[in-house]
């Protein structure tokens, strides 16, 4: 593999993009043009039941309109190959065991890992897959679960966030294959990662807990490590509440009431890299993009259904 720089921005196909869809994937060009590495976009659609071809298109389009261009694109779905490797030299290994614990046992009687997922409390780790003779681990019908080891991942984040801990302890051991087939996401995006050489890794904040279990199963793969930086999120008030601005307005709104100028200028501002609202194109915020003009705080949005409206 080269040792050039590589990043990749890796949106789900689970919905149409949103905002903050875009601002993320605005970030990660920008931290990759400005350094001169590749960047990628990566397709997560592994899943079956909420991943839609539609969207994908849909998010390609927003992506597009906003002034994003790509050095290669690939889906997840497409590596299933790959994945199908990584899981046979786990499972040769003796790292996989079969779980038949349901995601609402776990919602009830598991404790809260630091993603706010259920930690897993290894109720099924001393099981073992079924025997070659019985198809192994393609002949089991269950999730599959991996076992990681003990120890502290130590882990810094590039904007000083210590990202260490002890995965297997804060969150037990990750299903690598769901009971349906699909390949969990950590998994997955390892080894995706690894299959196009990312060496860097730019996404919203709301992901930096699962960092040190992806850099575990890295680990155990003998993989190189990339670099992280996580940036702010853009929320909204619901109930009361701050919560991830994700379903407030898509892209089909969006766009009957901006241009993609328009609403990249707006991205900008909203992450402190413009000093005002105006139209701007990505090429033109390469020259002046540095981190330590980006914004850390997260930043409130609102949309009245004419227009976006930045909070504090």
């Amino acid at each position: 593999m080269s040792a050039r720089a590589v990043a990749r921005f890796a949106p789900s196909t689970t919905g149409p993009a949103h905002p903050g869809t875009l601002l993320a994937g605005l970030l990660c060009w920008l931290d990759a043009r400005a350094r001169g590495a590749e960047v990628w976009l990566r397709f997560e659609d592994l899943d079956p039941q909420r991943c839609r071809p539609e969207y994908l298109d849909a998010m390609r389009e927003a992506l597009e309109w906003l002034g994003l261009d790509w050095d290669g694109e690939e889906r997840q779905s497409d590596g299933g190959a790959a994945h199908e490797d990584v899981l046979e030299a786990l499972a040769r290994r003796d790292l996989l065991y079969p779980c038949s614990c349901s995601r609402a046992r776990l919602a009830r009687e598991a404790v809260r890992a630091p993603d706010g997922s259920a930690r897993y409390p290894g109720t099924c780790r001393a099981r073992r897959l079924p025997s070659e003779a019985e198809g192994g681990w393609r002949g089991c019908s269950e999730a599959l679960r991996l076992r990681l080891p003990s120890g502290r991942i130590d882990l810094r984040d590039e904007s000083g966030a210590d990202l260490s801990e002890d995965p297997a302890e804060a969150h037990g051991d990750p299903v690598v294959r769901r009971r349906d087939g699909a390949i969990a996401y950590h998994l997955a995006s390892v080894v995706d990662d690894r299959r196009i050489g990312v060496t860097r890794i730019v996404r919203g904040r709301d992901l930096a807990p699962s960092s040190a279990v992806q850099v575990a199963i890295g680990r155990l793969l003998a993989y190189p490590e990339p670099s992280y930086r996580h940036h702010l999120l853009l929320l909204e008030e619901r109930g009361g509440k701050l919560a991830k601005f994700h379903g407030a307005v898509g892209f089909d709104a969006l766009r009957e009431h901006y241009r993609g100028p328009d609403l990249c200028g707006l991205l900008a501002h909203a992450c402190g890299l413009s000093a005002a609202p105006v139209p701007r194109v990505p090429q033109d915020l390469v020259p002046e993009f540095a981190w330590a003009k980006i914004r850390q705080e997260d930043r409130c949005l609102a949309w009245d259904g004419q227009a976006l409206r930045l909070g504090d």
